[in-house]
């Protein structure tokens, strides 16, 4: 990623005033124009459309909003983090952003299955076992 945002970097024109990081591109040419809030809120449902998904104007540019702090929380980033992130004061707000996706839910099921049964098994399973139990591979 990093690579990449240098390249877009590079484009830049060294004439452009601003510290905007988004720029306008058209016909290959990069000008000297942001790229405003209403076109970045635009991109989901442009995406969208691109993928032929059904519902497009569904996908706004909320919808990165709540994936950027979905994706803050399940990499493990603590609320205070991710309300900075967003701009809220409110723990209960940042709280209601955040999806219960998928992988949120495998890595709490995950603790939890290894919290509750490590004290129990711990005792029955050779050193060499215990590895495998600490991954969570073991469904008692």
């Amino acid at each position: 990623m990093l690579e990449l945002f240098r390249k877009y970097l590079s484009l830049r024109p060294p004439h452009v005033k601003h510290k905007r990081l988004f720029l306008y591109y058209k016909a290959e040419k990069c000008g000297s124009q942001p790229v405003g809030k209403n076109t970045m809120g635009k991109i989901p449902s442009v995406v969208a459309s691109y993928l032929k998904l059904p519902d497009v104007a569904c996908y706004t540019g909320h919808c990165l909003r709540r994936s950027s702090v979905t994706l803050l929380a399940d990499a493990g980033v603590d609320i205070t983090t991710i309300k900075r992130h967003a701009g809220w004061k409110s723990t209960t707000v940042a709280e209601g952003y955040v999806e219960n996706s998928i992988e949120n839910k495998t890595k709490i099921a995950n603790q939890v299955l290894v919290g509750t049964t490590t004290s129990a098994i711990t005792k029955t399973v050779n050193v060499s076992e215990k590895t495998d139990l600490e991954k969570g591979l073991y469904y008692y």
